[in-house]
């Protein structure tokens, strides 16, 4: 096989987060992923789609767009939304940064992301939206 892509849309309610990670986890199966990249993919997934939901909707329900591709052993992700957008995208990055403090956020999503994944670029411009890229080499059982 040489490349597999998917893409998925779908409302942001956060009932569909769930539905996401579980979408990208059957996708990427078909790589032989370890349970432990299973669930380091469905992390950082549950985070960008989250914030998509919270941050870039602020509650209102639009759409969530999850593309994904499979090259070899090299699973990546985007998901994108066209919400408010980040107009500080190095700030909301830091650890501990949240837009919304009177949620209780963590602001911990990108440094989830970014633990989780190999690679982790953010693209957002305000009033039209944030699209979160993301890869994991799959495969790297005990590497």
């Amino acid at each position: 096989m040489n490349r597999n892509e998917m893409k998925l849309e779908f409302d942001s309610y956060s009932a569909n987060e769930a539905f996401a990670r579980v979408t990208v986890a059957a996708f990427m199966a078909q790589m032989n992923p370890s349970m432990e990249e299973v669930a380091d993919v469905k992390t950082a997934v549950s985070e960008a789609v989250t914030n998509s939901i919270i941050h870039g909707y602020e509650g209102e329900v639009h759409k969530i767009t999850i593309s994904g591709v499979i090259e070899g052993q090299r699973l990546s992700l985007e998901i994108a939304d066209q919400g408010v957008g980040i107009a500080d995208v190095k700030k909301a990055m830091e650890p501990m940064y949240t837009s919304r403090p009177e949620l209780e956020r963590s602001g911990m999503g990108f440094l989830f992301m970014e633990a989780f994944m190999d690679e982790i670029r953010v693209i957002s411009q305000p009033g039209k939206g944030t699209t979160v890229l993301m890869s994991k080499r799959i495969g790297q059982h005990g590497a």
